[in-house]
């Protein structure tokens, strides 16, 4: 009995002890751990611990309700018994002021995230999931917090896609201690609750999971997705913030397939079909007619035998011609400009000193203009018009925001291979780090940068500093400048480099420690290391590691294998002290960069001034080439230009003096153009200087040979006096110069339709320069070939006039060259069986080059802009090897958006209740698929940040409420009020009269521990204000091109870029424009190739209707001339490809200048062609060949062939590749093309004889001398 008894008493005890555990952790349940704030914390100042407490909940003070609404609304019911008072309220507000203002604009995101510190700090049921494990008296020192997974994941997951706008970056970025890729549920907690982070007073330590642990029940509350909306009316978040917001991620259209044909290019299979089919055509039609001419004992296109032909020159009856009524018209407008002429010849061998000292006072009076000479070397005025969509993009830029800053920039290597493993103390896989990021590597990059910092300019008597002049975006408070550099995580300072955290066995934290954080969280102003040193730069300001590194792969910046410093210098519109200051010190950096030394750093450097500085360099050291390449020329000239008929006449017959003033009319020619331009204030461009002299000289020349040579080889009639002859000979000659001369001028002025700034210029100094320059041949160099031939015909000396040689008989001799093109040369390209090989070569090589047409590169290589010898070459090879971001991009929003009304803000804004389509969504959008679009990262939006800087749960937006003036988040003042008020319409975006209200605060406000909201750093030029605050007015949304390398990517960033503003246009139905630094300079190549299609067409066709019209109304022939041009210019493009020259400006101001060469050689033959008088085609090809062809041979071929040789040897890469390369296919096309291809071509299907001039030479030389030399 007893002992069942004894038994029972242990059931009963055992039962109840059981069940009473239960109860006991119920009752434990609504107890709390701690409540109000004890003893000031030992490892974070500022900070206190929280009072050790196991009663029940408290009810909050009423002063306290307020913000018990604000904080954790779900807790504000019945009489609010919590287990926190109002001072943990105050706490904790301020602690989640940072989370606050980067993730409040996802309110489901920032709702969990409240979530989950009220339960922790407030929740009356805190005992059940929280446990406290170590105390010092009454201070709680240590707790653990028990989370469920769910909840973690949950609120991971609605927050892992919000954007700081201000950073490019995700806000978790900023906000886990660690790139946002690198972020997840765990170690983000982990961050917030650690006590390094500088806001956690004690460690909290996460424990996650799903199912009770020891007893206690993980928090576990409801959350809500970024898609949801929440119960006070908050929406879901917007699509930026929140990807499942967004839909299918968008995809990229394809790459456009290669137009193939049977797996060919389908050009080069078109061009390889079209020419066989026409060899075939071309051979068949050879043969059939060399078979009919055998057969009917015909010579070739029935050619004129018989005297009683009215058009034989053996005809006895000269009155009989059938002309028609355009050769008839054709015939007497020739008449006219003959007589025209061969009275003007004669008057100036008449009277050579009234026309030699008329046109010296006119040139005098025209080059005078050159003492008003200005040059550009501006390259936005060079490459940019003033009316193109770009230059007024960036007008309007310049003049609303302040031109784009100046930069000044090192790209640093290290020779050292080394490579050291970082191995963390508190656990973690090893990390490598390159040599660059040695401390040793990075102390003397310091000493470096300290260096340049330190470094004294001076401009008119003035001492300029970095300071004066370097971009300080928190000025006044803080005037320390920017500087990007990897150097700034440590402040630039080699004790903050040196700081470590270790004892005499290991080191806890040191500069590898920081720089991976900072290299993650770029805008901490405390790291989570025990250093606990800032990673924002002096100047307020991130260190993004992709602008401060180079060489790394993916974001593994410890792999970085350059580091890149870069210093913003203020730039200024309209400001030449200003401006000249900052050039002083670029100059003056660029110095000190050419003379630093350090054989463990290896530097590529650049200014803002470089590369101008370097085009003048390359400018004034290839002065010397271009001397030596015309003096080469002139020598050649002089030399040539006379015909000696024997040893003992050399002196007599050389015609040095002639050729030398022929040569100054040259270059009184290209005087006079830029006198006359100057006086008319249009400046002159480093082209023009360079290139024109060239082009006239080849006309100049190619005139002064065929005048000379075509005086040398007439015989004088009987009775006819030098003036005569002179006159005569003017007659016949100068039609076909007028033709060449007008026609180039035509060409060029219509050339200056063009939109280029480099090529209208050019095209409107050649114009004028070469039709000067044909007046001054038909005027003066006529008056002093006169004085000259007057001098050889009295034995006379050249130079030495006074000097008479005696009289002697002497043969007259025709010249060798002469002589070889027409014994030799033209007989032979003019044989029955050579003439179709030179057909069948000249098609394939033009089919060749219209089959790579389409594939000659647009883009100038900026490279090739520098001499050889250039330090900006060596830092155009770094940053195309190393950088790792393109050029920022301004989407501007021109004036006239409402921003102080809804509908204007959410066109504009990304963040809730945005429309999907608004400017910040679409660039966002955009930066999904760079690889397409090129845009690298989310806009910085002043507009989101603004509405989180306003928001009445932020601390960062209040003013003085006696005052009225602005209070600055660090300002500890009981007048400082929040600027809205914590009611629904507070919690709204502020519009109409609130909104202009506070934004002039916002864009003053600094950003500090407590608010990294302030927009001064930020946004500061991006908002354009009306006068007074009274409004906004253009403003800008910035972020980054992806790595542009070569000009096809820049230009394709253009075209993207535009095609995204335009998007954004359509949809905002208002204007909005994307601006970066480099789109005045590749604009031209969005329409280079439609502009280069423009600028030639004109020019052939200008060619066309001038050479139809002075060939006497000679359609036929005008289409010679222009077929065979339009081929010298197909093919320019076939060695445009053969020889890697790109399409740009340089390159079509030469294929311009290369329509006005080919005229010369072109024209003449054709001319002397259609006035030739022989049997057929052929005899006629071969006349004239022989008669103008040794003219062109010898006075724009070999003349320019010698010049154009020295042109290689010059030090500017863009001289032997647009210059020398260009000049160098130009001459030898338009020689072949003219000297072969054009003579076969006439032989074939030149036009037929005309009657009328036929027929008017027979009249005119009937019974003369003249008749046997057109026999002969």
């Amino acid at each position: 009995m007893g002992l069942f008894a004894g038994r029972g008493i242990l059931f009963v005890l055992f039962f109840i002890i059981i069940f009473s555990e239960g109860y006991f952790r119920w009752v434990e349940a609504e107890h709390c751990v701690w409540f109000g704030e004890c003893g000031e914390s030992e490892k974070v100042p500022g900070k206190k611990y929280n009072c050790h407490y196991t009663g029940p909940p408290v009810p909050l003070k009423q002063e306290g309700y307020e913000l018990l609404t604000e904080l954790c609304p779900g807790y504000d019911y019945e009489n609010r018994s919590l287990c926190c008072n109002v001072d943990q309220l105050r706490t904790l507000k301020g602690s989640l002021q940072l989370p606050l203002q980067f993730l409040s604009r996802c309110p489901a995101c920032f709702f969990n995230l409240m979530n989950l510190f009220c339960e922790l700090t407030c929740s009356p049921h805190q005992s059940q999931f929280v446990n406290a494990t170590k105390f010092n008296g009454s201070n709680v020192e240590e707790v653990q917090y028990y989370i469920g997974q769910t909840f973690a994941h949950a609120m991971y997951n609605a927050c892992k896609d919000v954007q700081a706008p201000s950073s490019n970056v995700k806000a978790l970025s900023l906000l886990c201690g660690k790139d946002a890729k690198e972020c997840n549920a765990t170690n983000w907690i982990q961050y917030m609750f650690n006590i390094n982070n500088g806001q956690t007073p004690f460690p909290i330590l996460p424990i996650f999971s799903d199912v009770p642990v020891s007893g206690y029940t993980p928090m576990n509350n409801e959350t809500y997705g970024c898609t949801e909306g929440l119960e006070d009316g908050s929406g879901p978040c917007s699509c930026q913030d929140c990807a499942d917001a967004c839909g299918s991620p968008p995809v990229p259209p394809p790459l456009p397939l290669p137009w193939t044909i049977l797996g060919m290019d389908a050009m080069t299979f078109i061009m390889w079909v079209s020419y066989v089919a026409f060899l075939l055509i071309f051979i068949g039609a050879v043969v059939g007619a060399w078979c009919y001419r055998k057969r009917t004992v015909m010579s070739e296109y029935a050619p004129i035998l018989d005297s009683n032909n009215p058009l034989s020159l053996n005809s006895d009856n000269l009155n009989q011609v059938n002309a028609s009524c355009s050769e008839t018209l054709g015939e007497r407008f020739e008449n006219a400009l003959r007589i025209l002429f061969s009275s003007w010849g004669s008057f100036c061998v008449r009277r050579p000193s009234v026309v030699i000292l008329g046109s010296f006072i006119l040139v005098v009076a025209s080059s005078g203009g050159l003492v008003y000479m200005r040059i550009t070397t501006n390259p936005v005025d060079l490459w940019s018009s003033p009316t193109s969509q770009a230059r007024q993009e960036k007008d309007y830029f310049d003049s609303h925001f302040g031109p784009f800053f100046r930069t000044a920039q090192l790209i640093i290597t290290s020779p050292l291979n080394d490579t050291f493993i970082y191995s963390p103390y508190f656990g973690g896989s090893n990390v490598p780090f390159g040599a660059i990021l040695g401390k040793d590597i990075l102390h003397q990059v310091l000493d470096l940068q300290l260096g340049i910092e330190s470094l004294v300019a001076t401009y008119e008597g003035q001492n300029v500093t970095l300071k004066d002049i370097c971009l300080a975006p928190l000025a006044p408070y803080n005037d320390n400048c920017t500087i990007l550099s990897v150097l700034n995580y440590f402040q630039n300072s080699h004790a903050v480099l040196d700081h470590s955290i270790g004892d005499d066995f290991y080191v806890y934290a040191d500069f590898h420690s920081h720089f991976l954080y900072c290299v993650s969280a770029p805008a901490s102003l405390n790291d989570t290391t025990l250093l606990h040193d800032p990673c924002l730069g002096t100047y307020g300001g991130p260190i993004f590691p992709w602008l401060a590194l180079g060489g790394y792969d993916d974001t593994n910046y410890n792999n970085a294998t350059a580091l890149v410093i870069t210093f913003p210098l203020n730039n200024y519109l309209n400001d030449t002290v200003r401006t000249g200051k900052a050039m002083a010190w670029e100059k003056e950096f660029i110095n000190f960069m050419k003379n630093f030394n350090n054989s463990n750093l290896t530097l590529a450097f650049t200014a803002e001034r470089s590369i101008e500085d370097e085009i003048n360099r390359e400018s004034n050291g290839d002065v010397s080439t271009i001397v030596i390449s015309y003096a080469i020329m002139f020598i050649y000239i002089s030399l040539a230009l006379g015909h000696i008929h024997s040893l003992r006449r050399v002196m007599v017959d050389s015609k040095i003096s002639l050729g030398i003033a022929g040569i100054l009319i040259v270059l009184s020619s290209v005087a006079s153009s830029l006198g006359i331009f100057s006086y008319a204030g249009i400046p002159l461009t480093l082209i023009v200087i360079e290139v024109i002299p060239f082009l006239v000289l080849a006309v100049g020349v190619d005139n002064i040979f065929i005048i000379v040579q075509t005086y040398e080889r007439d015989e004088r009639m009987p009775q006819e006096e030098l003036h005569q002859q002179i006159g005569r000979i003017l007659g016949e000659i100068a039609p076909s110069l007028f033709l060449s001369s007008f026609s180039e001028t035509v060409a060029f002025f219509l050339g200056a339709l063009s939109n280029m700034p480099a090529v209208r210029t050019f095209s409107l100094f050649a114009g004028l320069a070469v039709f000067i320059d044909f007046l001054l041949q038909i005027s003066c160099f006529v008056s002093l070939l006169g004085l000259d031939a007057r001098r050889q015909e009295g034995n006379r000396f050249d130079i030495v006039c006074c000097v008479k040689l005696p009289e002697g008989q002497e043969t007259k001799t025709d010249g060798f060259l002469f002589r070889f093109f027409k014994k030799v040369y033209a007989p032979f390209i003019l044989k029955e069986w050579v003439r179709p090989i030179i057909v069948a070569v000249f098609v394939g090589i033009l089919s060749f080059s219209i089959a790579v047409v389409n594939k000659v590169e647009i883009g100038l290589d900026q490279k090739l802009s520098m001499p050889d010898d250039s330090y900006v070459l060596e830092y155009f090879k770094n940053m195309s090897e190393y950088l790792h971001t393109g050029a920022p991009v301004y989407f501007v929003v021109e004036d006239g958006i409402k921003y102080n009304s809804s509908e204007g803000q959410n066109a504009v804004c990304g963040g809730v209740g945005c429309n999907n389509n608004s400017l910040v969504q679409q660039i966002y959008t955009a930066s999904l698929i760079s690889n397409y679009t090129t845009i690298a990262y989310t806009p910085s939006s002043w507009l989101d940040d603004y509405f989180d800087w306003v928001k009445p749960q932020s601390t960062c937006c209040r003013y003085n409420n006696i005052s009225g003036a602005f209070c600055n988040a660090s300002v500890v003042n009981s007048s400082c009020v929040s600027c809205r008020p914590m009611t629904p319409s507070g919690k709204q975006r502020p519009v109409g009269e609130n909104f202009m209200r506070f934004l002039p605060m916002f864009l003053s406000d600094n950003p500090n521990i407590k608010c990294g909201k302030g927009g001064h750093a930020a946004y500061a030029s991006a908002v354009d204000l009306y006068p007074n605050n009274t409004g906004v007015g253009a403003t800008y949304f910035m972020t980054y091109h992806t790595i542009l390398k070569e000009s096809p990517d820049f230009i394709d960033a253009l075209k993207m870029a535009r095609i995204l503003a335009n998007n954004i246009s359509q949809s905002m139905d208002h204007k909005v424009f994307a601006y970066s630094v480099f789109y005045v300079f590749y604009e031209q190549y969005l329409t280079i190739a439609y502009d280069t299609a423009l600028n030639l067409g004109v020019s052939l066709a200008a060619v066309f209707v001038v050479t139809t019209v002075l060939l006497g109304f000679e359609l036929w022939s005008a289409m010679m001339v222009s077929i065979t041009i339009g081929m010298i210019l197909v093919n320019m493009f076939g060695v445009m490809w053969l020889w890697n020259i790109s399409l740009n400006a340089v390159s079509l101001v030469n294929l311009v200048m290369c329509v006005g060469i080919s005229v010369e050689f072109c024209s003449h033959i054709v001319r002397a062609f259609s006035i030739s008088v022989r049997k057929n085609r052929v005899e006629r090809a071969e006349e004239a060949l022989a008669h103008m062809g040794s003219s062109v041979f010898s006075g724009i071929t070999l003349t320019k062939f010698g010049g154009i040789l020295i042109l290689a040897l010059s030090k500017s890469q863009i001289f032997q590749v647009f210059y020398f390369r260009m000049y160098l296919a130009i001459v030898l096309l338009g020689a072949t093309h003219g000297l072969i291809f054009l003579p076969v071509l006439l032989s074939y299907i030149g036009p037929s004889v005309n009657k009328a001039k036929v027929f008017a030479a027979n009249k005119r030389y009937a019974g003369t001398e003249r008749e046997r030399l057109l026999n002969y």
